[in-house]
């Protein structure tokens, strides 16, 4: 484990909103710790596994908090606003690609999930936070736009579905879930995954396919980095000062294969 502070900036409070400003956090507020798990590659079933378990656990410590960031394979998930029709492979090319369809209870369309993305699994207790669920998915908005800007991209909101844009197409997918006031699944940034097969799957429904933080990026763009740069971008917009870092957890190990043993006559 591996503990890092974080230096939080503050605002004073005003009428008008803009997602590009930070919640306020009075002087007088406890810093609030959070648990990050820098997993790596996850295949999607471990990941609901893990996102369950961090979901109960911090309804029951409404102070703590958790954070995820891991890679998938290649897969699709389909949310709440998603459709079968926003998949052009038939079930015979999407067995042969590999590619499983999960549906998914989250906000959001279709995405499609590849090597070279870093998907980020917030799990808060928004009341502890005093965020309201709209402010919450528009504060996620705000950190794939910061994130953006980082790597030299002037990135917009998405006007239909909350994500960033950049030069027309789709970068980053914003897509939540919020039971009992507890946050779970949340944003995919594309950092430098194959774009062809985005070709085949209108991610949030739109036609643009996909591009990505290195193609749009006049600098390299890395996993790593963005993975890091992403960490800090949340803790500071959250008010996270205190942040322990973990490269694995319990509930993300993959599962034994069960098998049967014969009947002892």
């Amino acid at each position: 484990m591996r503990v890092v502070n974080y230096q939080c900036e503050t605002r004073l409070p005003h009428e008008t909103f803009a997602v590009t400003d930070r919640p306020v956090q009075p002087e007088f507020a406890p810093e609030r710790p959070l648990s990050a798990y820098l997993l790596g590659a996850l295949d999607f079933d471990s990941l609901l596994a893990l996102q369950r378990r961090l979901v109960y656990d911090i309804s029951g410590d409404r102070d703590s908090a958790a954070l995820v960031l891991c890679e998938h394979p290649s897969g699709i998930t389909v949310g709440r606003e998603g459709s079968a029709a926003h998949v052009r492979p038939n079930a015979t090319e999407l067995a042969a690609r590999q590619w499983p369809v999960r549906w998914v209870g989250r906000g959001g369309g279709t995405m499609l999930h590849q090597p070279g993305q870093v998907a980020c699994y917030p799990v808060f207790a928004l009341d502890a936070l005093d965020l309201p669920a709209g402010r919450y998915v528009a504060e996620l908005q705000a950190v794939a736009l910061d994130l953006c800007r980082e790597f030299g991209i002037e990135a917009l909101p998405d006007p239909e579905h909350p994500g960033a844009r950049a030069n027309g197409r789709k970068v980053a997918h914003v897509g939540v879930a919020i039971h009992g006031q507890v946050s779970s699944f949340g944003l995919v940034v594309n950092v430098n995954p194959d774009l062809a097969p985005f070709r085949d799957v209108r991610c949030d429904g739109d036609p643009a396919h996909m591009t990505s933080l290195q193609r749009e990026s006049p600098q390299r763009v890395r996993v790593s980095g963005v993975r890091q740069r992403l960490l800090e971008l949340i803790a500071a917009r959250f008010g996270f000062a205190r942040v322990s870092i973990f490269h694995n957890h319990p509930a993300a190990l993959p599962r034994p294969t069960r098998h049967a043993l014969p009947h002892a006559s």
